[in-house]
């Protein structure tokens, strides 16, 4: 994955401001930085969630596209996990990994299957009839990160995936992030202000104001 002189505004604020970076296949990389210094900003250009002003972005070799042409994109190249991690509150655990697949044509039989090995690779597979409401912060990160890997992404996005977590949940939920990504040799770019996540990274990137300060 390369980012290149990118530069984001939202008006008269200056979100990104020439950022470039490199990060290896299978890397694990956290971006971290005082809040307001570009970090989402960052993480949602690179998963085509938006575009940037200037400067470009590959992932796997390929631009990453117009977030109106993307849906290919986040369908199978990039997976995500936010803080708050947007389940359907009155789908199962189940249910919610199937989501997923529904835009991918894969039939009932193969999304119940494929739903449960992704719940059992998170440690949910007991749990996969309840709703997020019967589950904890951690078990409910646990079937986001289920749900992020049911279309076997190359590269993973995580966006504060402890922040809302007490520190044994937050410790759990990294466990996790990092043994799958070990696993699947896929690439996993955290944003973080836990100094636990850091210290699992392969490398740390700081942004300040905007800009690279340390990668």
């Amino acid at each position: 994955m390369t980012v290149r002189d990118v530069v984001k505004s939202f008006g008269p604020i200056h979100a990104l401001r020439g950022v470039s970076l490199a990060v290896a296949r299978s890397e694990f990389v956290t971006i971290t930085g005082p809040s307001g210094s570009g970090k989402s900003t960052l993480l949602g250009l690179i998963g085509s969630l938006d575009r940037p002003d200037q400067g470009t972005i590959t992932v796997a070799g390929e631009p990453v596209p117009h977030p109106r042409d993307a849906v290919r994109f986040r369908r199978h190249v990039v997976g995500f996990v936010f803080q708050d991690n947007l389940l359907l509150p009155y789908l199962s655990a189940q249910s919610n990994v199937e989501a997923a697949l529904l835009a991918s044509g894969v039939g009932l039989r193969e999304r119940r299957a494929r739903s449960i090995e992704l719940l059992t690779e998170v440690g949910l597979s007991d749990r996969a009839g309840s709703i997020p409401a019967e589950l904890s912060g951690g078990q409910r990160q646990a079937v986001a990160l289920a749900r992020a890997l049911a279309n076997d992404p190359q590269l993973l996005l995580a966006d504060e995936p402890t922040g809302a977590l007490d520190s044994a949940s937050g410790q759990l939920a990294l466990d996790l992030l990092s043994s799958v990504r070990e696993r699947r040799g896929m690439t996993l770019i955290v944003v973080s202000h836990d100094d636990a996540v850091a210290a699992r990274a392969d490398r740390v990137v700081q942004l300040v104001d905007g800009r690279v300060l340390r990668s």
